[in-house]
C-alpha cells in the first residue's frame, strides 16, 4: 500500500491528508531510501545539479511585530538591536561580489525605519554597482505600492514569511496597528 501511495505522490505531486499519514506511518528504511531517490531525481529534473550561493545581509534587527517564535520580536529585551547604514550594506555587497556572490538577500525585521524612501535608493545603488546580481528582499509586510516601488527600483524577489495560520495559534503574532 505504501509503495502505491509513493507512486501516486510521484505522479501527482500530492496526496490526500489520510493517504499522506498512511505513507508516513507505514514507512520503513527501504521505503525511505526509495522516497529519497525519487526526490533526488525530481529535484535534479526541476533544478539541475547547480549550487546557488546567496549573500545574506541582515541589515536591521528592529521589528515592530511581536511574533512569539521570533528572536527579533519587539518584546525581546535580550535582542541586540542594530541598523546597518546604506554604506555598510553596499560594503557587504562589494565584499560578497568579490567573493563570487551574485544574489544578495537583504533581510531585516519589520522595521518601519526602512521606508521606501530609504530602501529604493539602496536597491538602485546595488543594481547600479552590480548589474549582474539579483536582489532578494525580506523586510516584512508592506503595501502593494511599496512592493511595486521596490520592484521598479531593481528588487528581483521578495521573501514574505508566513509561519502559521491555524486557529490554535491565532494571536501568536501581533502586528503593530
Amino acid at each position: 500500500m505504501t509503495r502505491k501511495l509513493l507512486d501516486i505522490l510521484a505522479q501527482q505531486g500530492r496526496l490526500e491528508r489520510q493517504d499522506f499519514l498512511t505513507l508516513l506511518q507505514g514507512r520503513t528504511p527501504a521505503l525511505q531510501q526509495e522516497a529519497a531517490v525519487r526526490a533526488r531525481i525530481l529535484r535534479e529534473k526541476v533544478f539541475g545539479q547547480g549550487i546557488y550561493l546567496r549573500g545574506l545581509i541582515e541589515f536591521s534587527s528592529y521589528c515592530h511585530n511581536d511574533c512569539y517564535y521570533c528572536g527579533l520580536r519587539r518584546s525581546n529585551a535580550a535582542a541586540q538591536r542594530y541598523r546597518l547604514t546604506p554604506e555598510q550594506v553596499l560594503a557587504c555587497c562589494r565584499n560578497g561580489h568579490a567573493l563570487g556572490f551574485r544574489t544578495f538577500v537583504l533581510q531585516s525585521g519589520d522595521d518601519s525605519y526602512w521606508t521606501d524612501q530609504r530602501l529604493v535608493p539602496l536597491i538602485q545603488a546595488i543594481k547600479s554597482d552590480y548589474p549582474d546580481s539579483a536582489i532578494t528582499l525580506s523586510v516584512g509586510e508592506r503595501s502593494f505600492a511599496s512592493y511595486q516601488a521596490l520592484r521598479q527600483a531593481g528588487a528581483d524577489r521578495y521573501l514574505l514569511r508566513h509561519e502559521t495560520a491555524t486557529p490554535s495559534t491565532t494571536g501568536t503574532c501581533t502586528r503593530r496597528q
